[in-house]
């Protein structure tokens, strides 16, 4: 009796570890491989612009690499939303230690949409990096920017925001050494968007109006010919400041005679001679 049951629960348990594996194996065919992130997926960024209007646009997670000069002032771009907290992080590897002649300070800066600096809570935002080192890491986290603020509160609001690299200290010698830069956007999201009970209406973005590049000089108006009439063009044209100016003229003239007039001396007849043989006036 005792090997029969043991029989029968050797068998339930061979069958349900059956149903298991035959339960397992489509799920584990089904499951698909593994899929890079999207900050994995983007090509790294080569370039960097000279000012705000040339700024480069990076994604929060591109990596950025780069080979630059010594003292140029490097921007990028990026697009922060409600409730994100933008963390920088920067390395600059500098020149070698033989071509440098000194320590160099370097600093980086975050505006907004509206060219306002925004302030870092953390990271190295403007380390020195001694004659010896051979690299310089730099870092800024930003605040959490909000759904909307007051406008003279200065707090970060949804839109495009700039960084800007810069080397602030650096010996006159070691101005345009090459160096390489990289640089990574992390973006944290949370759902905690405060304050609440407001809404920014549009994104601080400015609007940039790019001119158009001329490829050649653009055509001069043909002069008009000269006539032989009178022309009275020499004028001045007539304004209301002429007006007053004449009128004020005309009163002070008028004025003037009437002052004279009311103060100068009545001429007095010239009599004959007096007895006593003199002139009396």
């Amino acid at each position: 009796m005792r090997t029969t049951s043991v029989r029968r629960c050797a068998g339930a348990l061979s069958a349900a570890a059956a149903a298991l594996l035959l339960s397992a194996g489509p799920a584990a065919a089904d499951t698909a491989p593994p899929t890079p992130s999207p900050s994995e997926s983007l090509a790294p960024v080569t370039t960097a612009g000279s000012s705000f209007l040339t700024a480069t646009a990076v994604q929060p997670g591109q990596p950025v690499q780069l080979a630059g000069s010594t003292g140029d002032y490097l921007y990028w771009s990026f697009t922060s939303e409600a409730g994100q907290t933008d963390k920088i992080a920067i390395t600059v590897t500098l020149p070698p230690t033989a071509s440098r002649h000194g320590a160099s300070s370097w600093a980086v800066d975050v505006f907004d949409g509206l060219r306002r600096r925004q302030a870092c809570t953390a990271g190295a935002q403007t380390p020195t990096a001694a004659a010896g080192d051979a690299s310089v890491a730099l870092g800024c986290t930003l605040r959490r920017v909000r759904a909307w603020a007051e406008p003279w509160s200065g707090d970060p609001l949804p839109g495009t925001y700039y960084v800007r690299l810069a080397v602030t200290e650096l010996p006159e010698q070691d101005l345009g050494l090459p160096m390489q830069v990289a640089m990574r956007i992390i973006a944290h999201d949370s759902d905690d968007i405060q304050p609440e009970g407001g809404k920014l209406t549009s994104p601080l973005t400015q609007p940039v109006a790019a001119g158009a590049v001329l490829t050649s000089a653009p055509p001069v108006a043909a002069e008009e010919e000269k006539g032989t009439r009178w022309s009275w063009d020499w004028l001045p044209d007539l304004s209301s400041r002429w007006a007053w100016t004449a009128i004020g003229g005309a009163i002070a003239a008028v004025t003037g005679v009437g002052g004279y007039s009311l103060t100068r001396h009545p001429r007095r007849r010239r009599r004959g001679p007096e007895p006593d043989g003199f002139d009396r006036l």
